[in-house]
């Protein structure tokens, strides 16, 4: 049984390229769309960089009701799903 990388079913995960925000409203940006995220939903979140000061706001912020799982981390692309628990 072969394995797809990536889910493949439609209206649950909702792509966010964080690339095309201005930095000064990224983070407000970020947290707004997770806090419309209804369990079980994710938001696969697409930058240029590893956001570490995010992470760290994200786990005070919402502390085990999030799953962060990373699908590419590589020097100039990150792809990260956030999926609401």
């Amino acid at each position: 049984m072969s394995s797809h990388p990536l889910p493949l079913v439609q209206d649950t995960v909702f792509p966010f390229d964080a690339r095309g925000i201005a930095k000064r409203f990224r983070h407000a940006a970020i947290f707004g769309a997770l806090d419309a995220l209804e369990p079980g939903e994710t938001m696969r979140f697409m930058n240029d960089h590893d956001p570490l000061p995010l992470l760290k706001q994200m786990q005070e912020r919402y502390g085990e009701g999030i799953a962060i799982e990373y699908r590419k981390n590589e020097p100039g692309g990150v792809i990260i799903d956030f999926t609401r628990k």
